[in-house]
This record gives C-alpha cells, structure tokens and sequence, in this order.
C-alpha cells in the first residue's frame, strides 16, 4: 500500500468571512478518493477468490458495509457507483455489489460481516475503523478496502506499515489528527476573540479520546482551552451542547465520524440555537475542513 491520499478542503459560510464556496471541488476530491477506493476494490475482486467464482461462471462479489444510513452516505455510494461503470464494470452482469447500511448502529455490524462472509463476497469496502476491526475480528482472508479512517493506520495497528501493510487491509485515511488541529487555527483565525472550544468526539469510537488529546496539544499554543465533551448518539447533542454552553465554549467542533457527518444538520441547528458566546456573530457560522 503505498502511502494514503491526502485531501482537504476548506469552506466558509459566514456573513463576517467571505470566501468562495468550494461545493463543486469537494464534489470531485470527493469523487477522486472513491474512484481510488473502487479501483482498489474490483482489484481484489478480479483475484484470487473471484478468480474461482468466475471459473464457475459467477460473477465476483463485493460487500459494502457502511456505518451510516443510505441517505447520509448516498453521494459517496453514487461516486462509488461511478467508479464502477468507469472502470467497465456493471452490477449485476460482470460484477456484484451488496450494499449494507447500520444506520448508526455498530451492533449491526457483526451481523453484516457474518451475512457477507455467508454470500463469499471477494471483498469488502467499508469506512472507519470499528467496521475494519469488526471484519478483521471475523476474516483473516477476505481483503478489506477502508476509506476515511481518521487516524494513522499504522499508529492504531490497522495495518504494519504503509509501504507493507500486511494482512488484509489496505485503504486510504484522512490523517484527522492533523486535520483537527488545522480546525482549530481557522477558528482561532476566523474569530480572534474565541478563548473556549468544545470538542465533540463519539465515545463509541476507538479513537476519538486520543483525537481529542492530540487537538488538544494544538490548542494549547493558540490560546484555546479545549473541552471534551463525548456522546454516544444523537440524543446526547442537546445535552452536549447545554454542557459547552454551561461551560463558556465559545465555538465547537468534532472529530470526523458517521455520528456527526450522517447529522450535520442537527448539529447546525443547536449550534444556532444555543448560541455560544457572544465572540461569535449570532448569524450562526460554519467553518468545514
């Protein structure tokens, strides 16, 4: 595995910032990193235990677990999709894709992975690192193809080494870690004034107490005292954000993660109603990294 893909970018939406909107560009980085991750995936398809399954005239299988709901993740599935045809294949005649969504909920995954190991797909794409774990735990053999994991994969022991990773996992990652401090100086530049952050992290996640420590040391030089405030589902972000509010946080942020990305919307709006502080605009702002 060579050494993963890097993308980033950066959006503003904000009466007191100007900037041009990056919609379109996210649109094909976006669409760039799944095209990567479909290449990666029809590869293991087309071998090994595909290899077999076309001897016997069937067409290889590739399982998709997503740790999100169809709706949250249906640009990535459409990009993913395209990818496929791209590459000249089409589902349900040369090649087979099972799609499988947990809505959140990480005590479905087991299942998934049991019913994918049952359907002998070739391979199996997934995001985050609970998901690869999952299947790890379940298959030693069957490859598994990861997108956005938010931390080193190395560090957190997903694979050996990035030029050798070993086993059967390979993927690209994000390196969140460096994106989260990134998020904090554009929080510190876009409003000078901000002294108190909460940090927004899933306490279901493997990795999100060390995203926040790693944040945290980053936070520290520019004049930020970071909170840690954890949940473990939707129905903790109000009290999540009453204890930032109780607290003094002056701005929020999060760790990148199905949690907060399948409910964007929700988050934006208890951000505009429970407003803060008063260092920012009550017109409501939304810095995206």
């Amino acid at each position: 595995m060579s050494k993963p893909f890097r993308f980033s970018c950066l959006s503003f939406s904000s009466e007191d910032i100007k900037s041009e909107p990056c919609t379109d560009s996210r649109r094909r980085i976006e669409n760039r990193k799944w095209v990567a991750i479909v290449a990666l995936a029809v590869t293991f398809a087309m071998c090994g235990a595909a290899a077999q399954a076309q001897q016997a005239g069937k067409a290889p299988k590739i399982g998709v677990l997503v740790p999100a709901s169809a709706s949250g993740w249906s640009s990535r599935i459409k990009a993913f999709q395209q990818g496929v045809r791209e590459l000249g294949y089409i589902d349900g005649q040369n090649i087979v894709v099972d799609y499988r969504y947990t809505d959140g909920k990480a005590d479905r995954l087991a299942e998934f992975v049991a019913e994918f190991i049952r359907l002998k797909v070739s391979v199996i794409v997934t995001a985050t690192q609970g998901p690869v774990r999952v299947i790890q735990k379940a298959s030693s053999t069957i490859p598994i193809v990861f997108a956005t994991i938010g931390s080193d994969p190395v560090e957190i022991g997903l694979v050996a080494s990035l030029a050798k990773p070993g086993g059967n996992v390979t993927g690209l990652t994000l390196f969140a870690d460096e994106l989260n401090g990134k998020r904090l100086e554009l929080i510190k530049e876009a409003f000078p004034k901000v002294r108190r952050v909460a940090f927004l992290w899933n306490a279901d996640s493997l990795s999100g107490e060390q995203h926040f420590k790693e944040a945290d040391a980053v936070a520290k030089p520019l004049g930020l005292a970071l909170q840690s405030i954890s949940v473990k589902g939707v129905d903790d972000f109000e009290r999540a954000f009453e204890a930032a509010k109780n607290a003094g946080a002056h701005a929020l942020t999060t760790t990148p993660n199905p949690l907060f990305s399948n409910h964007t919307r929700r988050i934006a709006d208890l951000a505009t109603n429970r407003r803060l502080g008063d260092e920012v605009p009550p017109t409501g702002n939304v810095l995206r990294f």
